[in-house]
């Protein structure tokens, strides 16, 4: 528990923590199970609804997934980290393995260096090295990422090329972890392949419905981050509307999940309320009032610079 919080505060938060909701975490179990079962029916239903239809409904349901995922890594529904593993292994968004975005997320958790370029491996900023480094295609790419159009456009590709430059790096040298890592997933992937195509889905659609999933979240993690001098500045309080809030977890309040990253999802919103001034406060302002927001004012514009300021200033 944080130790900024006051007694009160503590108190409530127990409180959630002891209940038997949170005890059973029969909410996360629900939604598990009906995310795979949505997954499945979607899947077996598409010579009634078609390919277009199951695409269109495959988008929402591994975008849930990949917010599934960030709840088992983080503890539920059980505290036991095997489980968890088991629960959430399969490869339903195809591209990152779950052991891998498990590491690099809990390592993301390091809050001194959030959005620290070559610490921080969700950081969307580079460093003076590479941006100088970077050719004129290079630092237009980066800078249209910054957009939100184009972060849905070309984020997930620069997101995959980054994935595959820093992963055959790990392959090449013989890493033992990243061979056993990457033979299982692809060996779930082949398996997940046959059952898709016995049910007249082809790999392509489902290729597509994957990308542009991974171009979903990426709503999410448009602005989810900034560089600031105190760590607790960084993250973002998105204060989003229901569909939004439900598709990503409630993650949109992101500072009340980087402060008690093991409070289930569906309690983020009530300690939020509670406190909301006081979260306000903490996070020096940093509010989004809604996905919305962004798109209205970054559609187009850059949110800031792919250079990091602490780069910036090293190198001016």
């Amino acid at each position: 528990m944080p130790n900024y919080l006051d007694a009160h505060h503590r108190h409530s938060i127990l409180q959630l923590q002891a209940t038997w909701t949170a005890r059973s975490e029969w909410p996360t179990w629900l939604l598990l199970l009906g995310i795979t079962g949505g997954w499945w029916t979607v899947i077996t239903l598409t010579p009634s609804i078609g390919r277009v239809l199951t695409l269109l409904l495959l988008i929402p349901l591994i975008t849930l997934w990949m917010s599934l995922q960030h709840e088992l890594l983080h503890g539920h529904p059980t505290h036991w980290r095997a489980v968890n593993k088991l629960l959430g292994y399969a490869p339903l968004a195809i591209w990152y393995p779950y052991t891998l975005y498990r590491d690099s997320h809990l390592a993301h958790h390091r809050d001194e260096t959030i959005t620290v370029p070559q610490h921080d491996p969700e950081s969307r900023y580079l460093d003076a090295q590479t941006w100088s480094g970077s050719a004129g295609l290079g630092r237009a790419l980066h800078w249209l990422n910054k957009t939100l159009i184009g972060r849905l456009g070309v984020g997930p590709a620069l997101a995959l090329a980054g994935l595959a430059k820093e992963q055959c790096t790990r392959l090449v040298r013989g890493d033992r972890q990243a061979w056993l890592m990457w033979t299982t997933h692809l060996a779930c992937v082949a398996v997940l392949f046959w059952f898709i195509t016995r049910h007249g889905v082809p790999v392509v659609d489902y290729l597509l419905a994957s990308v542009l999933a991974l171009a979903l979240s990426m709503v999410r993690s448009y602005y989810e981050h900034r560089p600031a001098d105190a760590p607790e500045q960084r993250s973002v309080l998105n204060e989003a509307g229901w569909p939004w809030r439900w598709l990503f977890l409630n993650l949109n309040l992101h500072l009340v999940h980087h402060d008690l990253p093991g409070l289930p999802w569906y309690y983020l919103p009530r300690v939020y309320r509670e406190r909301r001034a006081d979260w306000l406060q903490r996070s020096g302002h940093f509010l989004v009032n809604g996905y919305s927001e962004l798109f209205r004012n970054y559609a187009v514009r850059p949110v800031d610079s792919p250079l990091h300021p602490r780069s910036a200033s090293a190198s001016a």
